[in-house]
This record gives structure tokens, sequence and C-alpha cells, in this order.
């Protein structure tokens, strides 16, 4: 008798996006989301840790529904841990304890970037590549080696994300930024020079966030954007090409929510084919945060074993991707 596959609830809530999912082995089997916009200004912890708890009730009981009707049993309850926002973190991790204890299932603890990369890598079907995860807060190229996802290059300062919605609240466009900045660039018609900070293998944009507000002092908001991201891509896409000759791997692959920039994808996918590499991106519903790779990284630590008690599972806002131990691979 075929032996029934494993179902995981995953929530995500590290930030502005509450969502919630449950996977098996081969496929997504229900999600459910809702999202913390603010009405002006960037995100707001507490404003959006009170969005989740006012969301969670009816968040968790949507996706359990759908799952019900696919006849999902939970085998374990798995939540983003961190990094994030210590608030929305703890609003989240107290929800999975208590379904945990409720349904009587294990507790599973998950690294934010690593879901990131581990939904990617599952659903781009691409065994060990070169991963440039690039979100809100986080800009690191990384690759596993030896039971770790190792950093080959990160951010100095802020991360991409933050640094398209610095400079997008300073132009007066709503939070987030990053699409709407997308969108204006296109319509660019000249590129002007801004700082270009590659040291090594890490970068910086705080300077060049300064520096493309500065400039709309007398030049017109489509060139600015169109220049931000080209420079700042152009970074990006340096850090992993160089990261690709050293590991003389062949694939790359792109991760986190500032991934669904198309100009992005052009310009890492222009690399590759220079290289003879083959480039891969997840559809872009899961480029942004979602329950679904918290759910599926969590159904890889339940496989090998890696679960929490309640007692020992205490978020972790700064928790790295490269402190992870890998038991899965």
């Amino acid at each position: 008798m075929r032996r029934k596959s494993k179902c995981v609830l995953g929530i995500e809530g590290t930030a502005w996006n509450l969502s919630a999912a449950i996977v098996d082995q081969s496929r997504v089997i229900a999600s459910a989301e809702s999202s913390y916009h603010p009405v002006e200004g960037g995100l707001h912890p507490r404003a959006a840790a009170q969005h989740h708890a006012t969301h969670m009730e009816q968040v968790i009981h949507d996706v359990l529904a759908k799952g019900k009707k696919n006849n999902a049993k939970i085998s374990a309850v798995a939540f983003s841990i961190g990094p994030g926002f210590g608030p929305c973190l703890r609003t989240v991790a107290t929800a999975a304890r208590a379904l945990s204890l409720s349904m009587n299932v294990p507790l599973i603890g998950v690294n934010h970037c690593i879901a990131h990369i581990e939904i990617g890598r599952w659903l781009c079907n691409v065994a060990d590549p070169v991963i440039l995860y690039v979100s809100g807060a986080n800009s690191q190229v990384l690759s596993y080696r030896n039971g770790k996802y190792r950093i080959f290059g990160e951010t100095l300062d802020i991360g991409i994300g933050n640094a398209l919605d610095k400079f997008g609240r300073y132009a007066g466009l709503q939070h987030p930024g990053g699409p709407k900045i997308e969108e204006i660039a296109r319509k660019a018609k000249c590129y002007m020079p801004l700082p270009y900070v590659v040291k090594g293998m890490d970068f910086s944009f705080s300077g060049l966030t300064t520096a493309a507000k500065d400039a709309l002092a007398h030049a017109p908001l489509e060139d600015v954007c169109h220049s931000f991201q080209e420079t700042a891509f152009a970074m990006l896409v340096e850090v992993t090409e160089r990261a690709l000759a050293h590991t003389g791997k062949k694939d790359i692959l792109l991760a986190g929510g500032v991934g669904a920039n198309s100009r992005l994808m052009e310009m890492l996918n222009t690399m590759c084919q220079d290289r003879s590499a083959k480039f891969f991106a997840p559809d872009k519903a899961y480029m942004k945060d979602n329950g679904a790779m918290i759910a599926y990284t969590g159904l890889l630590m339940l496989e090998s074993g890696a679960v929490l008690s309640v007692e020992d599972s205490a978020v972790r806002p700064n928790y790295r991707p490269d402190e992870v131990e890998v038991t899965w691979r």
C-alpha cells in the first residue's frame, strides 16, 4: 500500500505579509494571506504585528478549510522564526505554538531566508545553484557547501528592497516603492551615473540611495528611477557572476521579493547566457513572502528530524542563513 505523503502547515509573517499554506512533497495544497499596507511611510513593526494578530484567525481558518477539502492531514506546524521584525515574529510564533499543541504535531522553526531558497529550488527543479537572494532587508549571494548555505557576498548596510523603498518614499511613492520604481523606469530617456559601490564581494546601497534622492533636484523622476535600478542591479549581477566563476557551478537561482523585478531577471539572464549558465526564478507569487515557502522548508526539516520543543522556540530577529544547519541536504 502506498504511504500517504506528509503535509505541513506553514505560517509566514516576518514583515508585511501574513500568509499560511499547506504543502506535501509534490504540491501546494492550500494557501491564504492577508497583507499589511501602511497608509503612509514605511513599515511599522508594531502596526504590522497588530495586523497579523487581527487577521491570524481568519487566515488559519481559511487555509485549514481548503486543506480539509483536499483531505490534508497536518503532520507538523512550521513558522518563520527569523529574521524579521520582532513583534511580527512573536505574533506568528504564538499562533504556531498554539496550533502545534492543539493538533499534537511537531513544531518547526524555519529561517525565512533559507525558505526563499528552498521554495525556489523545489519549484524550479534546480539542485545546486548559486543564489542571489534579494528582499527588503536582505541582499546576499549564497551557495551550498558542506552542510550550510555559505555567503559569498552581501550588503554592507541596507538591503536592496529597503534602498528602493527609501528612495520611493522620498520621491512621494506609496510603499512598497520597488514595483512603482520599476514601472516609472520604463519611461526613462537617459542613464545618469550614480555611485557604484562594490567592495570585494560585498556591496553597499546607502550612498546610491542618497545620490538618487539628490539627483531628483535636477533630473526627471523617470531617469533617476532607471539609473537607480541599472546601477544597483549591475552591482548585484557582478557579485553573482564572480560567485558563479568561483564555485564553478552552472545554475543561478533568483530568490526574494525584489527578484520579481523584470529588469533584474533580464540582466541576470543575459549574464548567464554569456557564461553558458542557466537562469532560474520561481513564479512571482513565490518570490514574495509566502506561507508555502515556510511549509515546504518545514517539510524538509521534518523529514530530517529538525523539530523544536515549545520551550526552545524563541524567535530570532537577526537569524542569518549561514547559521542554519542544513540537515536535509
